[in-house]
């Protein structure tokens, strides 16, 4: 449609000169907007106040479900349409991502409004979800284009917008809540209407300023270095070729098994910290704690992601792995039944969600050292898969054990060092998958080159040129 031509790939390309340090602030405008779903614990024990008409109340288990369901959707919609985002380009995609995610959460205020949870999960988990999948995955393959010098940079920069996305969903969601409550409205829905309109805008920003790289543009000054490692290749596997290869299935486990970890944080957060310094913190200081987490999860993103192009995709990960798998079997000591330190807990936790984060923004770098650059973004999708099934594996854990000790008559936080616990025993078994990690065979290659894309570059020409 003529209406809609500015959404075109070809009238977002660069021109000549243009300065891809512009590109940043429109994949972060998109990343903000759609990792409030980080933030959707300050809305779980609102959520369980509300009664029907009969007097019946949802459980942490069905609310659970809303956040499942929209992780779940987000890689289902990442893997779905990765390879027709390298066609239609970011801009169209991130226009279909901001009219979901608007959509839903009016969707879901209906649901909130009228106590009906299919809504909820209609608005806020599928049509919110596949606006999570599409803004999610548009950002990140057009700053690798933008920056073949620094790949882990580039998606340190790409997603670490979306692990900070519940600094500003938190404490908007608390304020907006508060605010409709004291005027007499209904607090959810009036919050997530405002919600669903502000983020929409704030995401179109986003769709009008993010521009493609010219056909063979390359960073001035920069040439593709003659040697670099073997865990880096310099050449290109097609998508569907690539999920023939062992490394793929390696990597999908490393990425859901750390998902299925933080997640366990993530989604049970605000509560978390609630039941566990009971008396100690008020629910705004947990939409603070919420809000610091966001900190880590977007520093971890960006920070990890660019030291991993100095020390490699694989020995990241073996860090998260490792120290991951302490820190969760130390964090629930942290409590007022043992060391009783609110400040140790959220440093462990901000911890772990730093890498929880980096995680995230490492393994486009990572596929893109397997993959190489061609097709990387439909890769990428795809693999995300291993969110989805992560994003119903983690709440499932968490929820169901809350529940059966609530249900028990047990207080709820003896319930959390079996579910950190086992999230730490999860992260041994992403530690030895990240270990069978190899070079991508020979016979997986593409025999022709693409004209379109240019070899990775080694960690040496990282330490070089910061902006063009």
């Amino acid at each position: 449609m003529p209406a809609f031509s500015f959404l075109d790939r070809s009238r977002s390309v660069a021109h000549q000169g243009f300065n891809r340090w512009l590109v940043p602030p429109a994949a972060l405008a998109v990343h903000l907007s759609i990792g409030q779903v980080y933030a959707f614990s300050v809305f779980k024990n609102p959520l369980l106040a509300l009664h029907n008409a009969d007097g019946s109340q949802w459980n942490l288990e069905e609310l659970g479900a809303i956040f499942s369901i929209a992780i779940v959707f987000l890689g289902l919609s990442a893997a779905l349409f990765g390879k027709w985002l390298e066609t239609a380009g970011p801009r169209k995609a991130m226009f279909v991502a901001a009219c979901c995610l608007g959509l839903g959460f009016e969707i879901a205020a209906a649901g909130a409004s009228t106590h009906q949870l299919w809504l909820i999960y209609l608005g806020y988990g599928v049509i919110g979800g596949i606006g999570l999948g599409l803004g999610y995955i548009s950002p990140v393959s057009t700053l690798i284009k933008w920056f073949p010098d620094r790949p882990g940079l580039a998606t340190g920069l790409a997603i670490m917008g979306f692990g900070g996305g519940a600094m500003i969903g938190s404490p908007l969601g608390t304020k907006l809540m508060a605010f409709y409550k004291a005027g007499g409205h209904a607090a959810i829905p009036s919050a997530w209407i405002t919600m669903g309109i502000l983020y929409f805008v704030f995401m179109m920003f986003g769709v009008f300023s993010i521009r493609v790289p010219a056909e063979g543009w390359k960073p001035a000054g920069w040439t593709p270095p003659a040697h670099q490692s073997a865990m880096i290749s310099s050449h290109n596997v097609d998508v569907n070729t690539a999920m023939r290869t062992p490394q793929f299935y390696f990597l999908w486990l490393v990425l859901a098994l750390n998902v299925t970890a933080g997640i366990g944080i993530l989604e049970q957060a605000s509560p978390m910290i609630q039941d566990l310094f009971h008396g100690q913190v008020t629910a705004v200081a947990a939409a603070g704690f919420v809000g610091v987490l966001s900190l880590f999860n977007m520093g971890g993103r960006f920070v990890w992601a660019s030291c991993s192009d100095f020390i490699g995709r694989k020995p990241t990960y073996m860090i998260f792995f490792a120290a991951g798998c302490v820190l969760y079997f130390l964090l629930p000591y942290t409590g007022t039944q043992h060391l009783d330190s609110v400040p140790l807990f959220v440093l462990i936790a901000g911890l772990l969600i730093s890498m929880y984060g980096g995680g995230f923004a490492t393994i486009p770098a990572y596929l893109r050292d397997m993959y190489g650059p061609y097709n990387v973004s439909a890769i990428h999708g795809r693999l995300l898969t291993a969110w989805s099934v992560a994003g119903i594996v983690g709440p499932l854990i968490v929820n169901g054990i809350l529940d059966h000790y609530i249900a028990m008559h047990v207080p709820r936080e003896q319930a959390y060092p079996l579910i950190l616990h086992i999230m730490a025993a999860l992260l041994v078994v992403g530690f030895f998958a990240n270990l069978l990690v190899r070079p991508v065979a020979e016979r997986y290659w593409m025999k022709e080159q693409p004209s379109s894309v240019t070899p990775m570059a080694h960690s040496e020409n990282a330490r070089r040129e910061i902006a063009s």
